[in-house]
């Protein structure tokens, strides 16, 4: 076999495979998103840092941690009609010792995909829950907030249904790392960002959580994909915990919930 054709053959073989995993990841999105029962979610912690601090707050979760995100998702479902009391069900994995795959920054589109079927396989490879099998795979990778400031951004994948959540290890922040992984979680059933990349200012009307009040700001609560609570036309402010967070009519629509 010339190097032409064992060229064209590899190219052939990763097209089959980039086919079949588009055809079962279409049928595991509609599968999912009829919600005609909950998703089962499990959480993946990871201690990103490597630190002490990490390791021992990693050492207090369990599943009454992130109890709050099955609230959340309870109370949404209910205000928008969904017709199904618990929507998700959040379960907690032991610790997972690999560190996800990372993507290259400003990669091609080539990259990218080679990078979502890497990140799939790894997620698969990295399943430790010894449970049902999860609909949905959520990697927490936990750093000491008193060394790392700022977090890279997460990141919700549609195709594969897995999301990785950069989150503080502190119980302080505990009530925003729920938030952050409620909204990546919302990124794998098919909802989008609804704030301005460029400064991170909640989208009008969309990215508002009650587009229609009168006066407009400050708004009350934030927009779950939208991230922050609108406080003027051009300041906002991240939520604290779900309490102060909702899912609107958009990011519903998405989902299949309306």
């Amino acid at each position: 076999m010339n190097r032409e054709t064992f060229r064209k053959l590899r190219i052939f073989i990763l097209l089959l495979v980039l086919f079949f995993v588009a055809v079962q990841t279409w049928l595991t999105q509609m599968r999912t998103t009829d919600w005609d029962q909950p998703l089962w979610v499990v959480i993946y912690p990871i201690n990103a840092d490597g630190s002490t601090i990490t390791a021992q707050y990693i050492n207090t979760l369990d599943e009454q941690s992130f109890e709050d995100i099955e609230d959340f998702f309870e109370r949404e479902a209910e205000r928008h009609n969904l017709g199904l009391y618990d929507p998700v069900t959040i379960k907690l994995a032991p610790q997972v010792i690999s560190q996800p795959p990372q993507m290259q920054q400003g990669g091609n589109i080539l990259n990218v995909v080679v990078w979502s079927l890497k990140m799939r396989y790894w997620a698969w490879n990295n399943n430790n829950y010894a449970g049902p099998s999860p609909d949905i795979q959520m990697f927490v990778r936990y750093f000491d907030p008193r060394t790392h400031k700022r977090l890279a951004h997460s990141m919700g994948l549609k195709k594969g249904m897995v999301g990785v959540v950069n989150a503080f290890a502190s119980n302080k922040m505990a009530g925003s790392n729920n938030v952050v992984i409620a909204h990546e979680l919302l990124h794998t059933v098919g909802a989008t960002d609804k704030y301005d990349l460029s400064n991170n200012q909640p989208l009008y009307p969309a990215g508002y959580a009650s587009p229609g009040q009168q006066p407009l700001y400050p708004q009350r609560k934030a927009e779950l994909m939208a991230g922050r609570t609108p406080v003027t036309n051009n300041k906002s402010i991240i939520p604290k915990s779900l309490a102060g967070v909702v899912i609107g009519e958009v990011s519903a629509i998405e989902i299949r919930w309306k």
